[in-house]
């Protein structure tokens, strides 16, 4: 029970093409969001579909694989945790980030 206590599951589509970064030691970052939508009934009976959009970063093996294989438009499965973090932007204003860390990724549709 345990591994429940953190963990997200999105099935999304790619909003732009991952950015990989690779560190001085050799493990790659890949960073990218995902759109998640959820269509639902208004009062008046139209549908309305809601986009949420989830940043999410995949280190090493993961990362190696999303930059191999994963583009801009492609629907992925990933699983992870979420993270929380702020940092300090060029002009000294502190900001807050919620991010998924992928663990495991899954690609869907059509190859």
């Amino acid at each position: 029970m345990s591994t429940l206590r953190n963990k997200v599951q999105l099935i999304g589509n790619l909003g732009n093409d991952p950015e990989i970064i690779t560190l001085d030691s050799g493990k790659k970052l890949a960073k990218f969001n995902i759109a998640t939508n959820e269509s639902y009934k208004n009062a008046q009976g139209e549908k309305v579909t809601d986009t949420q959009w989830h940043n999410v970063v995949a280190w090493g093996k993961t990362a190696e694989i999303i930059e191999t294989y994963v583009t801009k438009g492609k629907e992925v499965a990933v699983e992870g945790k979420l993270t929380s973090r702020s940092y300090e932007d060029k002009e000294g204003q502190k900001r807050y980030i919620t991010e998924v860390v992928c663990n495991e990724i899954l690609m869907l549709g059509n190859k």
